[in-house]
């Protein structure tokens, strides 16, 4: 069973999730924004190291404790790795009280349908025995819809709860994020077809099954206040998409009930030349500016 305190968090307490998962193909273009372009490495371990920097900055920078950060999400390398000589996990959650998940899809498959599925995970079990093991809370995983196809997007409810109940059955709380792009030339159709397998979905699950869910912030406010009542939703969470902050803020603020998880948004102003004054200054106002859309709804 999830653990009883980080649930209460998850379950009720004022704030926002931060997505820390950047990983493979999306690397680059955050080390970009940051400042660190291309040339700065070679070869993937470097990389990753520069990431791993950047997310240790982050995590130990004053404003980024459970007050108003309740939950982060991980990539697996950052999982493995410490901060301060502690392993991640357990430096978020005792020293910063901020609840641990990680990402386990392994990216997408191409386009089929009007939706990109999640790529086999072989080694999911093992991934998530090394999870438990370091004291993580849940996982995510993302598929991608970019038509309003009923085909596809039921093909892709289906395959994240399937194994949001192989999560879940190991102990462990799943974020299940089907992304309906904002580029997608009907967005509001696509939703719409989500929120009905949605709800099918989760009228199917074992009555002692619980998830939460992540989705892209909705054309019309409140669209998903059903998935959000729903007996088997801890929460549900929003991811930034592409959106600027404050247009991502903007339209969270709208949708009640419905708290931040987001990457790009929260670091958009973040540079690896910054000073550490500068760098704690930018970051709690992004932290500041994601908890009030979180918390104050209009």
């Amino acid at each position: 069973m999830p653990d009883g305190a980080m649930m209460a968090q998850m379950s009720a307490k004022d704030g926002f999730i931060a997505a820390l998962d950047q990983s493979g193909g999306s690397t680059p273009g955050a080390l970009r924004l940051y400042g660190i372009p291309d040339s700065a490495y070679s070869g993937d371990a470097a990389m990753f190291g520069l990431m791993h920097a950047m997310r240790v900055r982050i995590m130990t920078s004053p404003a980024f404790t459970g007050a108003k950060v309740i939950g982060a999400i991980l990539f697996e390398g950052t999982m493995d790795g410490e901060v301060k000589g502690r392993p991640v996990p357990a430096f978020l959650w005792e020293e910063r009280r901020v609840v641990p998940f990680v990402k386990v899809d392994k990216g997408l498959e191409a386009e089929r349908d009007g939706v990109s599925l999640m790529k086999p995970m072989p080694a999911l079990d093992a991934l998530l025995a090394r999870a438990i093991a370091k004291g993580v809370f849940g996982t995510k995983m993302r598929s991608v819809i970019n038509l309003p196809s009923k085909d596809g997007i039921a093909a892709i409810a289906r395959q994240q709860f399937d194994v949001a109940r192989q999560i879940a059955d190991q102990g462990l709380m799943p974020i299940i994020e089907p992304e309906v792009s904002i580029k997608s030339p009907d967005k509001a159709g696509a939703e719409a077809l989500l929120r009905a397998a949605l709800m099918s979905n989760l009228d199917a699950l074992p009555a002692d099954c619980r998830v939460m869910l992540k989705l892209t912030i909705p054309e019309v406010p409140d669209f998903y206040a059903e998935v959000i009542e729903h007996p088997r939703v801890v929460r549900v969470v929003a991811l930034s998409g592409g959106y600027t902050r404050a247009d991502a803020c903007r339209r969270l603020a709208a949708n009640h009930r419905m708290i931040a998880s987001f990457s790009r948004a929260l670091v958009e102003d973040l540079r690896h030349s910054m000073s550490d004054a500068e760098f704690d200054t930018a970051l709690t106002n992004s932290i500041d500016a994601i908890y009030r859309a979180s918390t104050e709804k209009v």
